[in-house]
């Protein structure tokens, strides 16, 4: 073979396999290649987020950079804030594990309660006092962190912002976002046993024990001890939560409540009664006699109990409070209602009964002076201590006011016509009454004192003799106008028959009473003499006169015959008649009040009358009794005169109709037959 062509031969296959060892090689680049770029692909984003993170690897690491003194330091700085701030997270802890005891019932286990209520408050105080001063040393240790810039800013500024809200809430009052309104749910569960307890245990007193007649007694306190002792404990805790005002106002709703339910059975409707809804004192004076009672029984009963019951629970508070809870209790309850009443009696009409039921009044309120001073002497009773004093000095100022115009008013009436029947006049029947009540020992002692206060306040000197002086000046004025109303008569009659009945009254009805007793008996046997004058005059000048008109003259001798003797009879009889007829008439309109002196008037009448008449009837009837016309003389049977003449006087209402006679026939009813008599007439 050539060498040349040989050699040309193996140049050409050695640089094929170069070209082939170089694609190979580029083929090889190519894919190192693709891997690199897909290699650099991924690497992209793992850069982007080394770079973001260098940041705060450059932070973290940055401590490092601080001072030496700085970094040693700051260990002990963290743990002195840590320890309170853990020490606060472990109570707070601890007030939660509470929660299921406190939102339980109290009722169950009242002493357990408040035990685990008072770890509360104890744990909500060991809070309100740490939590400021664990904040404080955070507040600390983050000021130090970023004084030696050994801390990152944006975590301090995190911390930062956490703490001032902290400091916020401390602000506002912690207790509640410390404890998620815990307490509050336990003080509202004792505030609700504390008015069940005062409810359940308070009973209206009941009304039938004892009686308002009989002496009141000072009621017991009306809760038991042990329940005295729960609302004192309960007190304490509410007190110690500000809560005192709230107790206040469920004991004063509760117990006032209470008061009322047991006033309501005693019917005091007429407390809220006005002066435009009656006419005069006599239609509501029964009121005032209860009102008396019902007021002493509600003072030393119901607000003598209630008075020591705020004492019992109170007590341990002050003297204030507990008067002051009392105080609104007697106000609610109805102590107002009662001295508005007083009140409305002394704003009526004055009339002379208003001054027994102003001293009624005074009686009853003097009665429990003592008793008001004691239970409403306190700054907090002002209101009832006012009232109270206004009542006294209307009650005082109305009644001395109508006392001394007493004797004004007797000496104005002077002037009023007398009675057109005879009878006593009103205003001596009732003055002579009224003036016997003043002095006696129902009234004397009460009307003394008011006229002694009355005086004082006038500064006067008051007389010992000033009382019976003035009510001896006001019947000796009734004397004056008895005067005065005898010559206002026309008819001397009528004038004595009312002067009787005056004289007569004045000295059985004063009597051996007050007043007798003060005028004196000279007086009164003044008064019965003039009665047995007037009495004597009365007949005299009336039935008197009758039996002259039966006279027998001419009769038993006469001589011209039975005719002539009939008619004299006759004569006689129409005469007597006609002046029997017109007395009756006058006088049948006449009364006397006193039984015993118209049964004693009457039986004078009758006796002066009567038998003359009977015996004239008995003598001489027969002689008209056959006449037609007997009838018209012999008018009137003898019971019939008799009935006629005992129903004379009487008052109105016991008036009955006339007794007249039935005319008379063969036979005059007076129990004896005329025709079997014998005849006096020749």
């Amino acid at each position: 073979m050539d060498p040349s062509g040989i050699g040309n031969d193996c140049k050409n296959e050695f640089c094929i396999d170069n070209l082939i060892a170089a694609r190979k090689s580029l083929k090889l680049c190519l894919e190192k290649s693709k891997t690199l770029g897909l290699a650099l692909e991924k690497a992209g984003p793992r850069l982007e987020e080394i770079n973001q993170r260098l940041p705060s690897l450059e932070a973290a690491v940055r401590p490092i950079r601080a001072d030496k003194d700085a970094l040693v330091a700051v260990g002990g700085h963290i743990n002195r804030a840590v320890g309170p701030a853990a020490a606060v997270l472990k109570v707070f802890d601890a007030v939660h594990g509470l929660e299921k005891s406190l939102l339980s019932d109290p009722r169950n286990d009242l002493p357990g309660y408040l035990s685990v209520l008072k770890r509360l408050e104890e744990a909500l105080k060991f809070l309100g006092d740490n939590c400021g001063l664990a904040i404080q040393w955070l507040e600390d240790i983050i000021e130090y962190l970023e004084d030696n810039r050994v801390a990152d800013g944006r975590y301090l500024l995190n911390m930062k912002t956490s703490l001032k809200g902290l400091r916020e809430l401390q602000n506002d009052g912690e207790r509640v976002h410390l404890d998620g309104g815990l307490l509050d749910a336990a003080l509202d569960k004792l505030e609700n046993e504390f008015r069940r307890l005062l409810m359940e245990h308070s009973v209206p007193l009941p009304m039938s024990s004892p009686p308002l007649g009989e002496q009141a007694c000072i009621a017991p306190s009306p809760l038991p001890v042990t329940v005295i002792q729960k609302l004192q404990a309960i007190l304490g805790r509410l007190i110690a939560n500000n809560r005192l005002e709230k107790c206040i106002a469920i004991y004063v709703e509760v117990r006032s409540s209470n008061v009322r339910a047991s006033l309501k059975a005693l019917d005091l409707d007429y407390l809220e009664i006005s002066v435009s809804e009656f006419n005069d004192m006599q239609s509501i004076e029964g009121y005032i006699g209860q009102w008396g009672k019902h007021l002493e029984f509600a003072v030393k009963h119901l607000f003598e109990a209630e008075f020591k019951l705020c004492n019992d629970v109170f007590e341990r508070i002050g003297l204030d409070v507990w008067m002051g809870c009392f105080a609104k209790i007697a106000a609610q309850a109805g102590i107002l209602a009662f001295l508005q009443f007083g009140k409305t009696i002394t704003e009526s009409k004055k009339e002379p009964i208003k001054l027994l039921k102003l001293l009624d009044i005074f009686a009853s309120l003097n009665k429990l002076r003592l008793d008001f001073n004691r239970l409403f002497g306190g700054a907090a009773c002002i209101e009832i201590q006012n009232l109270t004093r206004d009542l006294i000095k209307r009650v005082i100022d109305g009644a001395a006011e109508i006392f001394w115009e007493i004797f004004v008013q007797v000496e104005l009436q002077r002037q009023s016509p007398p009675p057109q029947d005879g009878s006593i006049p009103k205003l001596v029947s009732s003055i002579t009454d009224y003036c016997n009540k003043l002095l006696g020992d129902d009234y004397r002692p009460i009307l003394t004192q008011v006229l002694v206060i009355h005086q004082s306040w006038k500064h006067k000197k008051f007389q010992e003799m000033i009382l019976v002086n003035e009510v001896s000046k006001i019947i000796k004025a009734v004397d004056l106008n008895l005067d005065t109303w005898m010559k206002a008569y026309g008819d001397t009659t009528l004038s004595c028959l009312f002067a009787m009945n005056c004289h007569w009254h004045l000295y059985k009805d004063l009597k051996g009473t007050k007043v007798g007793e003060l005028m004196g008996d000279s007086w009164l046997k003044e008064h019965e003499q003039y009665k047995e004058y007037y009495s004597a005059v009365f007949f005299r000048e009336s039935w008197a006169k009758l039996p002259v008109h039966l006279s027998r003259e001419g009769l038993i001798m006469f001589s011209g015959g039975r005719a002539s003797a009939r008619d004299l009879v006759k004569k006689r009889l129409k005469t007597f008649n006609e002046a029997f007829d017109e007395m009756y008439r006058k006088q049948s309109g006449w009364v006397i009040p006193e039984r015993d002196l118209r049964e004693k008037t009457c039986e004078l009448i009758v006796q002066t009358v009567l038998p003359v008449y009977r015996s004239y009837m008995q003598t001489y009837g027969p002689l008209v009794e056959q006449d037609a016309s007997s009838s018209k003389y012999a008018k009137y049977t003898v019971q019939g005169l008799e009935q006629m003449l005992l129903s004379l006087f009487l008052p109105r209402r016991e008036r009955y109709g006339s007794f007249k006679g039935r005319p008379t026939g063969s036979k005059i009813d007076n129990g004896v037959d005329l025709r079997r008599t014998a005849s006096a007439v020749a």
